[in-house]
């Protein structure tokens, strides 16, 4: 049997009388730029987020890097992440003229541990980005106190978490701003690039407003350095079409997770840490993850028997060669150190079936009883 990482294509087929018509109605409109599905999404995902605004980005490292801009974010200021994530939230950072600070990780959610990061704040502070990795969002609720102490912006790198809660709040009403992306393969994936910036602050929506777009307010008026990044009229119809079905995507993906971790626990619970739900959120498993021992030989172990896994991420930002000149080196972050060594993402979407989830767990079984 071979379980891919993702598949989309039964989901297209599903989807793909409407996707047809909503592409086609683009196409006769003959308006592909912040046309009226851009306008739609962004009132529907601001209001899915509980917040006032949404600003449709070319994708989603833009999106943090145009939030972090529009709050005043540039040369000279420090900014408070993780180093246990994508590149596109260091780099953002970096691209916005700021340097980034890296702290901890709580070990049982690999999100930024809140407790690291007041011993990390300098006068040259001005935000933190947490990341809500895998689809567990971080303890916003600490997060956000230290940052209102201090007057800290907070930017949530919310690419793989669109529609988790922490202790009911959604993603973007703890913080200033959140970025989502539409990345394919994310729980709300676009068929091409796409991202967004949410926020209930006024001043943060229109001014990433004017900077997706060059910088201009009027048209052809500069005042502003800014980009060209705007989501496009394309990847908002399709994601009009998957978007009424997300909340149905992300059950589909905790059903999963739960069978995971059951079948996992019974059979290799010695050999492997499955992922925790802390209480008061709600996860949405952009990816399933696990801890596991000898994670290299397990990962070449699976893919000879036909099951794709990845690993988010085998390098911390801290560590990578680009971030050098910040001066840190192995054994500064162990837990992110450690996590990088152990974490293996398992095939994660909403229609994967038992059978394939039996089999994952099967070889698995069979790796670690050898």
């Amino acid at each position: 049997m071979n379980v891919p990482m993702l598949d989309l294509s039964e989901q297209y087929q599903t989807l793909k009388p409407k996707m047809m018509e909503v592409l086609d109605d683009v196409m006769s409109s003959s308006r592909f730029i912040l046309g009226d599905y851009v306008k739609n999404l962004e009132a529907d995902v601001a209001k899915y987020s509980n917040v006032a605004h949404g600003i449709g980005c070319g994708n989603g490292s833009d999106a943090i890097h145009i939030a972090l801009q529009a709050g005043g974010i540039g040369e000279g200021d420090e900014v408070i992440t993780t180093a246990f994530t994508f590149f596109a939230t260091g780099g953002a950072v970096a691209r916005a003229g700021a340097t980034p600070v890296y702290v901890d990780i709580d070990p049982v959610t690999f999100n930024i541990d809140p407790s690291k990061i007041e011993e990390a704040i300098t006068e040259k502070t001005k935000a933190i980005i947490p990341v809500h990795l895998y689809g567990q969002m971080a303890d916003m609720n600490a997060i956000k106190e230290i940052a209102d102490k201090h007057n800290l912006m907070v930017v949530e790198d919310a690419a793989q978490a669109i529609g988790a809660k922490h202790n009911g709040k959604s993603v973007g009403e703890l913080g200033t701003a959140a970025t989502y992306s539409f990345f394919p393969t994310k729980n709300l994936g676009a068929y091409g690039d796409g991202g967004m910036i949410v926020t209930n602050h006024d001043d943060i929506a229109e001014k990433s407003k004017v900077i997706r777009v060059h910088g201009s307010k009027p048209k052809y008026y500069h005042h502003v350095l800014g980009y060209n990044s705007r989501l496009d009229e394309l990847q908002a119809a399709v994601l009009s079409v998957k978007f009424p079905l997300l909340d149905q995507f992300s059950e589909a993906r905790r059903e999963r997770a739960a069978f995971y971790t059951e079948k996992l626990n019974e059979v290799v619970g010695d050999h492997v840490t499955t992922p925790v739900e802390k209480d008061g959120n709600y996860h949405v498993f952009h990816q399933y993850t696990l801890r596991v021992e000898k994670r290299d030989e397990l990962q070449a172990f699976l893919k000879e028997n036909g099951v794709a896994t990845m690993v988010y991420y085998p390098m911390p930002l801290h560590i990578q060669p680009v971030f050098k000149e910040l001066g840190y080196k192995e054994g500064d972050l162990p837990l992110t150190e450690k996590a990088a060594k152990e974490a293996i993402s398992l095939p994660m979407f909403p229609e994967l079936k038992e059978e394939q989830q039996l089999y994952v767990v099967e070889k698995i079984a069979e790796f670690y009883s050898k």
